[in-house]
């Protein structure tokens, strides 16, 4: 797929591998489980939002922005991979966080609130009932004032343009099925605020790919589904595809979200438990974790044989762990 007219600067290692879980497929007795690395993306400790990234920063460099400015929630994964990926380029980093609910220590200042400070990037701490994007928006008219030259990346970097990535990623996926001689019946991955998945439903769209079902970390089936659409129809149009019925094909689960966002839920401690002692393998507690609560279940519902294959993309977050050490 020829995304060569869009500016891209290399920021994550690429292909990401993806490897077999033997010992959890054993345990669940289900369809053989897969898991696409993109925690391994490399800058900054890693994670998907290098992919999005990498199209959203080469346009800002194309535009010659000097700062870079986007939001998100206290431990947002997304804006400490932007954080990573300003210092790398050179370019000033501001952060407009969003408090939860959470006061402890860890919270405040471990995981990847420890690693925007390091990172260098300026800091907007605001209070629940604040509106992010105001406070963005707002940062922008100031620094424009001042002469600056600012670029504002919307939550977590999702919108046609850093879809992009996962466009990309869905042909990754594909490429790597194949030279692995495995049929993937479905691909599975967290959905937040839709962008990832959008990625990937539009890839599939154009590939004639495989499902994608997105485990929602927040909000109900219904709004995660239209979200997710939204962002892979708005993908489309930038490529200049047809987006008809496009809603009939994304799929999204809401039975792992728990209390709510960044809540932990007992489906959601099991999975991280079962992902780290049968294969090593460390999840988040707002993100993956539940996603692969949701995971686990499909592996146990009947529905796939084992015969079949469903791959889980991983979108990193470990470091956000640190910053929940109660939640597990």
């Amino acid at each position: 797929m020829d995304l060569s007219r869009f500016p891209r600067v290399p920021l994550s290692r690429q292909p990401t591998p993806i490897e077999p879980l033997p010992r959890l497929s054993a345990h669940l007795g289900g369809p053989r489980l897969y898991v696409k690395r993109d925690d391994l993306t490399g800058l900054g400790l890693g994670g998907n939002k290098l992919r999005k990234l990498e199209f959203l920063l080469g346009e800002a460099q194309a535009q010659g922005t000097d700062t870079v400015l986007t939001v998100g929630a206290l431990q947002s994964n997304h804006a400490r991979q932007t954080a990573a990926a300003c210092a790398r380029l050179g370019l000033a980093c501001e952060l407009i966080l969003r408090r939860g609910s959470q006061v402890n220590d860890a919270y405040l200042n471990s995981g990847n609130m420890l690693l925007n400070r390091l990172f260098g990037a300026r800091l907007h701490l605001l209070q629940a009932q604040e509106s992010r994007e105001g406070r963005m928006a707002a940062r922008a008219e100031t620094l424009r004032a001042e002469g600056r030259r600012p670029y504002c990346i919307p939550l977590g970097g999702s919108c046609g343009l850093g879809n992009l990535g996962y466009v990309a990623c869905a042909e990754e996926i594909l490429s790597q099925s194949e030279e692995l001689h495995v049929r993937l019946d479905a691909v599975v991955v967290a959905t937040g605020s839709g962008g990832t998945q959008g990625g990937l439903v539009a890839g599939m769209r154009l590939l004639a790919g495989v499902p994608v079902i997105g485990m929602a970390v927040e909000g109900t089936r219904a709004g995660q589904e239209a979200l997710a659409a939204g962002q892979a129809a708005e993908t489309l149009r930038l490529l200049g595809r047809d987006e008809l019925g496009l809603g009939d094909s994304v799929l999204v689960m809401d039975e792992f979200v728990g209390p709510g966002y960044a809540r932990p839920s007992e489906a959601m401690r099991e999975a991280v438990l079962l992902a780290a002692r049968y294969e090593g393998l460390v999840l988040d507690p707002v993100y993956t974790g539940k996603a692969f609560a949701g995971l686990i279940a499909l592996a146990r519902s009947g529905r796939y044989g084992q015969s079949d294959a469903l791959l889980f993309v991983h979108t990193g977050g470990t470091p956000g762990l640190f910053g929940y050490p109660e939640s597990v």
